[in-house]
């Protein structure tokens, strides 16, 4: 699975689908990293032929705190769901947010609740 951020794949649409449709069509899959911190997200998900969404961070870490973050997260699964992608929530740190996250129905997750990122051995 490659992963792309908004950021980076984005800045041309058009360009960004031919090369993600290049990609898929070798049997790469390709995964759309920190979704939700871009302002035009939600276009991404309708033009671009992604596999995985990755929930951006910044509204996992809060989501057993704060109802605003876990509505966020909520929703994007949801959609996510909708589109057919599979979903992967990133910055989950411990056993609260992790059980929230199997409630809602995020189908991965990592963090440092998971395990400290490694060299490969």
């Amino acid at each position: 699975v490659l992963e792309i951020t908004e950021r980076e794949a984005l800045p041309n649409m058009s360009q960004g689908r031919a090369v993600i449709e290049e990609l898929r069509g070798t049997g790469i899959r390709v995964a759309l990293d920190d979704f939700g911190s871009g302002f035009s997200s939600f276009m991404y998900l309708k033009y671009l032929p992604v596999d995985f969404v990755k929930i951006e961070g910044s509204f996992v870490q809060q989501i057993v705190n704060d109802p605003k973050d876990r509505i966020m997260v909520e929703h994007i699964n949801s959609m996510a769901h909708q589109f057919g992608l599979i979903t992967v929530a990133e910055f989950v740190e411990d056993e609260a947010t992790a059980k929230m996250l199997v409630e809602m129905g995020v189908d991965y997750a990592q963090g440092y609740y998971f395990g400290r990122p490694a060299l490969p051995e």
